[in-house]
């Protein structure tokens, strides 16, 4: 091991939450390939590095290794599209394209044999196929390998939000560092969120664009003001109650229209965590959902991350798209400081 240096390449990279975390980390993030148009502005103006709007299934080595230094040890990471293996896909299919973008990225390890690999899904993919298709690969390629469920909460994200984080490396065992190794320290949503402006609902902060929130209805204006922090529908009076609640088929769904508790994680931030009726994303105590800004901090993504170009408007539906589907930049840098600790250790051997 002449250098110690890591340069990374992230593929599905989206606005750039595994990127900023790497490079928070002290890796040299050098490429971010994803093939979503709308990622191209948030992910180029916060990062320093490219970006390649294309596909990964069209992606060869060779157009991510001139990115890459020849006097650093090389990374290939990413977040294969989730959506598939979501617990919240009842409809998941293996005709789905997506369900064997994985089998991309092993592909691409195969064609450029990086020094490190780092891949981080839902836990769903534990139980797929297409997973032990990775790990079997990478095995077969030389690669050591590691992967776990995470609780990123115990890593200082104020989320309740569970991962599958793989490792790989060509210098031997490779393992995540635990949270106190990190040094990380539990948030709440008080914590992460208390200080922003007040907003009422489809109001928006006059110095931050992006914390706006969604308009409520005169009905649903009435639902939040009967909700209590950590309660459920269950406690409104039965005219205030959503005719499919009623039914038995819907019983069963007590976190949707549910205000967060201050002193606790949140609930996973999903792509329509603006909205008070897609989960328990009504603010603790103003009778509003979350902001888009409040959910992007929620993601552990700096307060000053910008998610569109200023010259033109804010869309709702594509700016939680991309927040949603983040990687959790804590995580990012969680997984960062892995390497490089595993690199450093390494190297003394």
């Amino acid at each position: 091991m002449k250098h110690t240096r890591i340069c990374a390449t992230d593929l599905f990279c989206g606005a750039g939450g595994l990127t900023n975390g790497l490079i928070r980390s002290g890796i040299d993030v050098r490429l971010g390939v994803d093939i979503d148009e709308h990622c191209v502005y948030p992910y180029t103006a916060n990062n320093s590095a490219r970006f390649l709007l294309r596909s990964v299934e069209l992606v060869g080595k060779e157009e991510i290794t001139p990115f890459l230094a020849d006097n650093c040890i090389r990374l290939l990471a990413g977040c294969a599209p989730c959506q598939t293996f979501s617990t919240y896909n009842q409809k998941a299919k293996e005709t789905d394209k997506r369900w064997w973008l994985l089998r991309h990225f092993a592909r691409l390890v195969q064609e450029m044999q990086p020094e490190l690999v780092a891949m981080e899904n839902v836990p769903n993919l534990l139980e797929q196929n297409v997973f032990q298709e990775f790990c079997a690969t990478l095995t077969n390629e030389g690669y050591h390998i590691t992967y776990s469920i995470v609780k990123c909460a115990e890593y200082g994200v104020p989320q309740d939000r569970k991962r599958l984080v793989c490792l790989a490396s060509k210098f031997g065992a490779v393992n995540l560092l635990t949270p106190r190794e990190f040094g990380a320290s539990p948030r709440t949503v008080r914590d992460a969120i208390e200080s922003l402006p007040k907003l009422e609902a489809g109001a928006q902060d006059p110095e931050d664009p992006l914390h706006r929130s969604a308009a409520l209805t005169p009905l649903n204006l009435k639902r939040i003001r009967a909700s209590s922090p950590g309660g459920t529908w269950r406690d409104w009076p039965e005219e205030l109650m959503v005719t499919c609640h009623r039914k038995a088929t819907g019983k069963n769904y007590s976190g949707v229209y549910g205000r967060m508790t201050w002193d606790m994680p949140s609930p996973t931030i999903t792509t329509q965590f603006y909205g008070f009726g897609n989960g328990r994303f009504g603010h603790p105590e103003q009778d509003r959902a979350l902001s888009l800004r409040e959910g992007a901090i929620l993601q552990t993504f700096p307060p000053e991350y910008v998610f569109f170009d200023p010259g033109k408007p804010v869309q709702r539906k594509i700016i939680g798209k991309l927040i949603g589907n983040a990687v959790p930049v804590v995580l990012g840098e969680v997984i960062g400081r892995s390497l490089i600790t595993h690199v450093a250790q390494a190297a003394e051997q």
